[in-house]
C-alpha cells in the first residue's frame, strides 16, 4: 500500500482520490502517447459518497488516497456512472475493504454490472431526473447513453456545482497537475480534440442533444470532472461545451488530408501529386503514411478535414492491410462532411482502389469523382501531372 499517496482538494468537502497511469500508450485500439487518469472523486457529508472506481491494477493507488483523508476506510455511498472496466475494474475490491451501504449506477449499468461482477452485487438504479442526499449536498442524475456506453451517466453536485461528466469532457492526458487551467492550452486542445474524434466522434448527434439539455436542467456549473484527464473550472468550463458543440456539427474545416500506404513507392507517389493538387488550390494539407502515422493521429486530423484521399496499392486483390484497417476504424467512427478521393498504384488487378472509392461511399462521402484514380505499375510524369490536376478540381469546386 502507498501510504504516502494524497488525495488532492477540489472543493472543500470533495477530493480527488483517483490514479495516474503515466505508462499505457493504447486505449482499446488508439494511441495514449501521454497517458491517462482513471479519476474518483470522494464527497465527505453525512453519507460518505465514492463517485466512480478506477482501473482494478490501481485500486491500492486509490484506496491509499482515500485513506489520506478518510482514516476510517468506509464508505456509505458508492455511485458507478460507468462500468467500463477502466471506471468500474476496482468496484469489487472496492465494496470489499469499504464496505458500502449501498452502491448505485444507471438503469442499464444495474445490469451492466450484474453481467460483469454476478448478480449478488446489490446495485440500484438512479435515471434521469433522481436525486440522492447525501445530507447537506445532493445530487442530480441525468443518463448519457451511448456517451459512449448504454449505461453512461452524469451526476451534478448542488452546493458545490460540480458536474460529474464521466467520459465526456475529458482527455486521456497523465499529469500531476488537476486543474486544466494550470495546463498548456494546446496540450489540452489536442488530447481533448483526439478524445473526441477517436471515441465519441459516432456519437455526434447525441452529443448536441446533451449540450441542448443541460441548460434545461438549471445545472449552475463551477466545475466539470471528467473520469479521464484534468477538471474544467471557472470560466474554462465553456471550453469543452463550446468544442464538444463544434466538433459534433463536424462543419467548421478547412484543410484536406492524404492518407496512404506504398508497396514500391507509386502509390506514394500518386500521394504527393494529389496533395500538391489541394494545395495549389489554397487547401492547407496533411499527408498522412500509415507506414509511419498511427490510425488515432489520422482519425484526428479527419474531424477538422473536408477532403480526404485515400490511397492503397493492391496486395492479393485486397486492400493493403494498413488501408483496411483504417477504413474499418474510420467507418466505425462515421465521420461526416466529406469529400472523398480514391487512388492506388496496381500490378496485375487493381481493386484496392476501387474497394477504396466504395468504402467512401459507403461512408456517406460526397465522391465527386467516377471511379477512382488508378494507374498501373508506376506512374509516369503525364500520370502524376493529371491526377494532381484532378485533386485540385475537386478542392477548388469546394471552394
Amino acid at each position: 500500500m502507498d501510504k504516502y499517496l494524497q488525495a488532492v482538494k477540489v472543493t472543500e468537502n470533495v477530493w480527488w482520490v483517483g490514479a495516474i497511469d503515466w505508462n499505457i500508450r493504447n486505449f482499446h485500439g488508439y494511441s495514449t502517447t501521454r497517458g491517462t487518469t482513471y479519476n474518483a472523486f470522494l464527497i465527505l457529508d453525512e453519507k460518505v459518497t465514492l463517485i466512480d472506481t478506477v482501473k482494478a491494477p490501481f485500486f491500492d493507488e486509490m484506496y491509499a488516497r482515500i485513506l489520506s483523508v478518510l482514516p476510517a476506510g468506509k464508505i456509505d455511498y458508492l455511485v458507478s456512472l460507468h462500468s467500463e472496466m477502466d471506471h468500474s475494474g476496482a468496484i469489487p475490491r472496492a465494496v470489499a475493504m469499504l464496505q458500502p451501504e449501498r452502491i448505485f449506477a444507471s438503469p442499464m449499468g444495474v445490469k451492466t454490472m450484474g453481467e460483469h461482477f454476478g448478480k449478488t452485487l446489490p446495485v440500484e438504479a438512479l435515471a434521469t431526473g433522481d436525486k440522492l442526499s447525501l445530507g447537506n449536498e445532493n445530487l442530480s442524475f441525468v443518463e448519457t447513453k451511448m456517451l459512449h456506453w448504454p449505461d453512461s451517466m452524469a451526476a451534478y453536485l448542488d452546493t458545490a456545482k460540480i458536474l460529474f461528466s464521466q467520459d465526456a469532457f475529458g482527455m486521456h492526458l497523465a499529469s500531476s497537475e488537476l486543474f486544466a487551467d494550470r495546463m498548456p492550452a494546446w496540450q489540452l486542445e489536442t488530447e481533448a480534440e483526439k478524445y473526441f474524434a477517436n471515441i465519441l466522434l459516432l456519437q455526434a448527434p447525441k452529443i448536441l442533444a446533451l449540450l441542448d439539455t443541460l441548460p434545461t436542467l438549471n445545472f449552475d456549473i463551477d466545475i466539470i470532472a471528467p473520469d479521464h484527464g484534468p477538471l474544467w473550472r471557472g470560466e474554462q468550463c465553456a471550453l469543452p461545451l463550446a468544442n464538444y458543440r463544434k466538433w459534433a456539427l463536424q462543419e467548421e474545416k478547412d484543410r484536406a488530408m492524404v492518407v496512404y500506404d506504398s508497396m514500391w513507392g507509386s502509390t506514394g507517389a500518386m500521394a504527393d501529386a494529389i496533395a500538391d493538387g489541394f494545395r495549389s488550390a489554397g487547401f492547407p494539407v496533411d499527408v498522412y503514411n500509415l507506414q509511419a502515422c498511427d490510425r488515432s493521429e489520422v482519425m484526428t486530423a479527419v474531424l477538422n478535414s473536408r477532403i480526404i484521399a485515400m490511397g492503397s496499392p493492391t496486395m492479393n486483390n485486397q486492400l493493403y492491410p494498413t488501408l483496411a484497417d483504417m477504413v474499418t476504424y474510420m467507418k466505425g467512427l462515421k465521420p461526416k462532411n466529406m469529400t472523398g478521393i480514391a487512388f492506388g498504384s496496381f500490378g496485375w488487378s487493381g481493386e484496392a482502389a476501387k474497394t477504396l472509392h466504395a468504402a467512401m461511399q459507403e461512408m456517406g462521402f460526397n465522391m465527386p469523382l467516377p471511379g477512382a484514380l488508378a494507374v498501373k505499375y508506376v506512374p509516369e510524369k503525364e500520370d502524376l501531372e493529371n491526377i494532381s490536376k484532378q485533386a485540385r478540381k475537386v478542392a477548388e469546386d469546394l471552394r
